[in-house]
């Protein structure tokens, strides 16, 4: 597993791709309403993009066809924008990224269009503390499996179901990078980590069964039981003490 460790340039690099990447992802959270059009926030997201100089991660990436991932109630990740308008009580992630001068930035966050249930609020807030968590976990000395279980165990302890098919992942001038970096482990296993690495965290959590499948789009990856998910994500350089967050602005 050849972990790229990112020099004092680099990482100024990552910073400000993950400064672009943060404000884009607020923009868009920001326009999220009952009416609006996931294919009119995929246009807002690029929009946005490349008024910063820079350019989407994601628009053509192994052939996917959008600049922004948008993925609704069931679907997980990876969902394609297009003519599906959001409703008062859908929740909605946003998964961003872009390539600022050859270094990537890579966040996501979940978002309730209008009024929500206290179910999918919950969902939501879990998620996002197993992001918190995972990356309290991220310190030089620590090992891969301390992150995964960190956010494993935040999951679970609610109730909540974890997506073990997808997860984090290195990251740098490559959008995926090693390592790959699962949502479920144990800790003290897994590879150790060392500053100047950068990886993108991901918790991906369901309510009920964490089972996927994949729709017909070969992109779309939903709950198999059609329960709500959530997704958030940070990308974070590791430091000799706390993970720098390169995506929060």
């Amino acid at each position: 597993m050849a972990v790229i460790i990112k020099s004092p340039h680099e990482l100024a690099l990552m910073r400000e791709a993950g400064r672009i990447v943060a404000e884009v992802r607020e923009s868009l959270r920001a326009a999220v309403r009952p009416g609006i059009t996931t294919a009119e926030l995929n246009r807002l997201g690029e929009r946005e993009i490349r008024a910063r100089g820079a350019v989407p991660s994601f628009k053509g990436y192994r052939g996917y066809p959008a600049s922004i991932c948008i993925s609704v109630n069931k679907e997980i990740v990876h969902g394609i924008p297009g003519r599906r308008v959001l409703r008062a009580g859908d929740i909605v992630s946003l998964d961003q990224g872009v390539i600022y001068k050859g270094y990537q930035g890579d966040t996501a966050t979940t978002v309730g269009v209008g009024a929500i249930s206290p179910e999918a609020q919950r969902l939501m807030d879990v998620t996002a503390a197993a992001l918190v968590a995972g990356i309290a976990a991220a310190r030089a000395g620590n090992r891969l499996g301390d992150i995964s279980w960190a956010i494993q165990h935040c999951a679970e302890s609610a109730g909540l179901g974890v997506v073990r098919e997808y997860g984090g992942h290195g990251i740098g001038r490559q959008l995926h990078e090693d390592p790959h970096i699962p949502n479920i482990g144990e800790p003290g296993r897994g590879q150790r980590l060392r500053a100047g690495m950068t990886l993108a965290l991901e918790p991906m959590l369901a309510i009920g069964s964490a089972h996927t499948r994949v729709l017909a789009d070969n992109w779309t990856v939903v709950t198999r039981d059609g329960n709500l998910s959530a997704h958030f994500e940070h990308t974070i350089a590791i430091t000799d003490g706390e993970a720098e967050i390169l995506t929060r602005l």
